[in-house]
């Protein structure tokens, strides 16, 4: 069972206030449109810089693309699996979990705090870029981190979009349903945002598995 419990008196559009120090609780929120601004960038100058400086040609922006933007896939799961929903014993573990994810699922309609802030995506991105420099061969990690970042970005949108739009074509629809039944039937499971592929993988859909009969 995860330890973020909603709670019940609480509603679910309220903001929770995270910090006494009124700098740190602004940098809790985040515009919507701020990762776009601070990301889409970063991502457009690695792709530019690919093309024109490293030569890739339309085959490898591609093959490495599709890398990237299904890397992604498979890290939105993990992280949302293994790090924001981890259960630490200690109460400061605790606090520092419900920093991370646990006051998304305190507030899910808080708007201020569906998005990742600046501050806490950085150092992600920082470790990830390292670990692609130190795997893929150069220059290859520059374009493959670019379309990592845009395949974050795809899913930051979509994990907005979920929370505040009526998503009415079938495949959004269905993502927003699925990520509710996240929130609102059972969090154990269900960790996939952008898509549920993740999710059918390893077994954390629970209606999948009821409908296969397992327990």
């Amino acid at each position: 069972m995860s330890n973020h419990q909603p709670s019940r008196t609480r509603r679910v559009d309220e903001s929770v206030r995270l910090f006494k120090n009124p700098i740190l609780e602004k940098l809790s929120h985040v515009h919507p449109v701020v990762p776009l601004l601070i990301w889409g960038p970063v991502a457009a100058f690695l792709l530019i810089r690919a093309v024109v400086v490293h030569d890739i040609g339309l085959a490898g922006m591609a093959l490495i693309g599709v890398g990237g933007l299904v890397t992604w896939t498979l890290a939105e799961y993990l992280l949302h699996r293994f790090v924001f929903h981890f259960e630490p014993k200690s109460e400061r573990g605790q606090r520092i979990m419900y920093l991370f994810h646990g006051v998304h699922h305190d507030t899910p309609q808080d708007k201020t705090r569906l998005l990742m802030p600046p501050a806490g995506a950085l150092p992600i991105i920082a470790v990830l870029w390292l670990m692609f420099s130190l795997i893929l061969p150069y220059p290859w990690a520059e374009p493959f981190t670019g379309f990592f970042i845009i395949g974050y970005l795809i899913y930051d949108y979509i994990h907005y979009a979920t929370h505040h739009f009526p998503m009415r074509h079938p495949v959004l629809k269905f993502l927003k349903h699925y990520h509710m039944r996240h929130h609102f039937t059972d969090d154990d499971g269900r960790y996939g945002v952008s898509t549920p592929f993740w999710d059918w993988v390893f077994g954390t859909d629970p209606a999948k598995q009821a409908r296969a009969g397992k327990p």
